[in-house]
């Protein structure tokens, strides 16, 4: 399983810088920072200055909106930035929340969203693309095609993802019907479009609250994200439709105060990670046992004046009982060697049952994993044979060598 976090501007950007390197060091896969022009530190630059203090970890706006930047813009800032961490950018798109609301412009549109992503593949592809009476192309690209993602709430913003995108940031829960519809709506956008979805990615946007008590991290469907604003609706109100995807009966506008305990209790369940680490290392289990759920991008919960705290509490949860528990282990071999791997606790096996020691080489194996894993099949190769940024695939960059991994006939 890849998991990414939500980083805002929340510092000066060079301490931003250093935070997202705290990220990697903890274990995480990607990070995508928020772009909100109105906080006066722009998300492209932060992930520059990211980008020279880090070596392996993925990054990307969370998320652009073509509303703001205009498509030739994002491709070339994204270019750039490709040039200063090559494959380990990609571009993530949204039709805008507070960004577009700062410049006094309404969200982008359906129609909007699909011109600006097919104008972003096109323009990232090496295409001339007309701007009114202008043709214009993108200059100076490198070898590797970078991935345009679509981040989606709604139903049909999420056919269009499965329609024109490369991949899609789904915020739709966790819970297995949810998920289960979502992927429909993305099948049916790819009908559309007369293509099939076997190489889409897909992560999925997961809201995340730490307490140490779980009744105070539940809380939050019975909180205001901003006066006259539920927190239940935000980023979008379309997080109701999965919830009724789920089996909830929600009023269109409902009230966080008439909002009951059980029913808070069900919907955090249903729709992200509450309470403690532990929990929420449960619930992220669950979804991937149920789910299917591969890839999360956890979106710490907050108030519209909480948007700018550091997730400093899910950093150190994610390093300290997450990762050990839901990241596969790490192991250096020769290339072309392949195992069956069961892993034991703190020791990574191969197939001759020989214990690899705990700093092995790169593999710097974290964590101690209580019990007894599922058998994963893994090809040892050397990085060259690998596209420089496999987004979606299931490959981890250990310097020296790459690990690939392949799904036995049980899930890994």
């Amino acid at each position: 399983m890849q998991v990414d976090i939500r980083v805002p501007v929340g510092l000066p950007i060079p301490q931003v810088a250093d935070f997202i390197a705290r990220c990697e060091d903890a274990g995480f896969d990607g990070v995508g920072v928020h772009d909100h022009p109105g906080s006066g530190r722009d998300v492209y630059v932060t992930l520059a200055l990211a980008a020279q203090r880090t070596r392996r970890i993925r990054l990307y706006p969370a998320t652009s909106s073509p509303v703001v930047r205009h498509p030739l813009l994002l491709a070339s800032l994204a270019q750039s930035l490709d040039e200063v961490a090559p494959g380990r950018i990609c571009l993530t798109v949204a039709p805008g929340f507070l960004a577009v609301r700062s410049i006094g412009q309404p969200r982008a549109s359906l129609a909007t969203m699909r011109e600006a992503v097919l104008d972003l593949r096109r323009l990232l592809a090496g295409e001339t693309v007309p701007f009114g009476p202008t043709p214009s192309r993108l200059r100076n690209l490198g070898g590797r095609r970078m991935p345009v993602y679509l981040l989606a709430a709604g139903p049909r913003m999420v056919e269009l993802a499965g329609e024109v995108a490369d991949g899609a940031l789904l915020l739709v829960g966790l819970h297995s019907r949810a998920v289960a519809a979502a992927r429909q709506h993305l099948e049916a956008g790819a009908r559309r479009a007369g293509r099939a979805l076997p190489g889409f990615h897909t992560v999925f946007i997961v809201p995340i609250a730490l307490e140490e008590s779980l009744e105070t991290a539940r809380r939050w469907p019975q909180r205001w994200f901003a006066p006259g604003h539920p927190w239940l609706t935000y980023p979008s109100a379309s997080n109701l439709y999965w919830l009724r995807q789920a089996g909830f009966t929600l009023p269109d506008e409902p009230a966080p105060e008439s909002v009951s305990d059980e029913l808070a209790a069900r919907i955090c369940d249903a729709f992200g990670l509450f309470g403690p680490p532990e929990r929420c290392l449960e619930g992220l289990l669950r979804a991937r046992e149920e789910a299917g759920v591969e890839h999360v991008f956890l979106f710490p919960a907050h108030t519209l004046e909480g948007g700018y705290d550091m997730p400093h509490r899910e950093v150190e949860a994610f390093a300290r009982v997450i990762r050990p528990r839901v990241l596969a282990n790490e192991i250096v071999e020769r290339p072309g060697d392949t195992h069956d791997l069961v892993d034991r606790p703190g020791t990574a096996s191969d197939g001759d049952d020989e214990e690899v020691p705990r700093d092995a080489g790169a593999a710097r194996l974290r964590g101690d994993r209580g019990e007894a894993q599922t058998p994963r099949r893994v090809t040892v190769c050397e990085a060259s044979e690998l596209d420089a940024f496999p987004i979606g695939g299931d490959h981890e960059d250990l310097g020296e060598v790459t690990v690939r991994h392949e799904e036995t006939t049980a899930r890994a």
